[in-house]
C-alpha cells in the first residue's frame, strides 16, 4: 500500500478516571498532568485529552478552574488541542445541563476546541469482575445529554470528540449531529477493549466492520483507533494504511501498565511512521477540520 498523503493525528489519553492503584504511573497532580502532555506534544502527539483529579484525593473533579491550570500549563509550552472529560450522569440532570456546566465554562473562556460526546450508553463488565461474579457499572448518556452537548459544540465552535463504544454509538452519534448542523465536524473515536466486554476486540475485522458503517453514515468523518483496557498499537498500522488516526495513553492502556505516556507517546509515533505515516501537526487538524 502507497504511503499516507494526508497526516496522521495522533492523541494522547493522559490518566482517565484511574487511580494509580490501576495505572501506577498516571499523573494525578495538576503539575504532573502538565509536565506529562507537554512531554506528549514534543514526542509528536498533537491531542491531549484530561481528567481533572482531585490534588488531595486524586478522584475526577470537574472544575474548571483545575482544568484551566491543565490546559494553559500545556499551551504556555507546547501547541495542542486540548480537551477535558464529563462526569457521569447524576440524578435530577434530565437535559445534562449541570453535567456539562465545566465545558461550557471552559468553553466560555476561550480555552477549548473539541467538546467531549459520548453518543450512547454501555454496560462496563471488565474480565476481572466477571471473573469473581462482581457486577459492572452502566455507563449512561441519555438523549438529551447528547443534544446539549451537540448544542454547546454548536454555540462555542468546538468539534465533538465522539467515544463509539458500540456501532450504535456511531449510527446515533451521526443521527443527532444531522439534527444539529451548525455543530462542527465531529471526529469519531472508535473504542475497543480486551479488559473490558463492550464493543469489539482490537481486530482488524472490527475495524473494518466500523469502516463500512462510516461508509454508510458519515463517509468523510475523521475517525481514530483508541479503547479502554486495550493495547491498540498492533492495530495501529491496519489503521493508519485505512486512512484512521490512533490515540493511546494511560486511560486506555491494560491496566497495570509498565510505560508511562511518553513511552506509549514514542511507541506509537515509531508505528505510524514505520506504517508510512506523517505527523499531522495542531494546526494541520485544525485546518482540515474547519473543511
Amino acid at each position: 500500500m502507497a504511503p499516507r498523503q494526508d497526516p496522521v493525528w495522533l492523541e494522547v489519553a493522559l490518566n482517565g478516571p484511574w487511580t494509580s492503584r490501576r495505572q501506577p504511573h498516571v499523573p494525578l497532580q495538576v503539575k504532573d498532568i502538565v509536565a506529562d502532555g507537554i512531554a506528549c506534544v514534543e514526542a509528536g502527539a498533537a491531542i491531549v485529552h484530561v481528567h481533572a483529579r482531585d490534588p488531595e484525593s486524586g478522584r475526577q473533579r470537574d472544575d474548571p478552574d483545575l482544568y484551566a491550570a491543565i490546559i494553559e500549563g500545556i499551551r504556555e509550552h507546547a501547541d495542542a488541542v486540548v480537551y477535558p472529560t464529563i462526569p457521569l450522569a447524576g440524578p435530577g440532570d434530565d437535559a445534562g445541563t449541570s453535567r456539562y456546566a465545566c465545558v461550557a465554562a471552559l468553553a466560555r473562556r476561550g480555552l477549548l476546541e473539541w467538546a467531549p460526546v459520548d453518543p450512547g450508553s454501555v454496560n462496563f463488565a471488565h474480565e476481572e469482575g466477571l471473573l469473581r461474579d462482581i457486577p459492572g457499572s452502566v455507563y449512561v448518556n441519555p438523549e438529551p445529554h447528547i443534544r446539549s452537548a451537540l448544542r454547546l459544540a454548536a454555540e462555542h465552535g468546538l468539534n465533538p470528540s465522539f467515544a463509539i463504544y458500540e456501532p450504535g454509538f456511531l449510527r446515533l452519534g451521526a443521527a443527532l449531529a444531522g439534527r444539529h448542523p451548525l455543530a462542527p465536524q465531529a471526529v469519531y473515536r472508535l473504542m475497543f477493549s480486551d479488559g473490558f466486554r463492550f464493543g469489539f476486540p482490537p481486530a482488524p475485522y472490527a475495524v473494518d466492520a466500523y469502516l463500512e458503517l462510516l461508509r454508510d453514515t458519515v463517509p468523510d468523518a475523521p475517525w481514530m483507533i483508541a479503547g479502554l483496557a486495550v493495547d491498540v498499537l498492533p492495530l495501529a498500522e491496519y489503521a493508519v494504511e485505512r486512512g484512521g488516526h490512533v490515540r493511546v495513553g494511560l486511560e486506555d492502556a491494560p491496566f497495570g501498565s509498565e510505560l508511562t505516556n511518553y513511552e506509549l507517546a514514542e511507541a506509537a509515533v515509531e508505528l505510524i511512521e514505520r506504517s508510512g505515516g506523517r505527523l499531522a501537526t495542531p494546526a494541520e487538524i485544525r485546518q482540515v477540520l474547519a473543511g
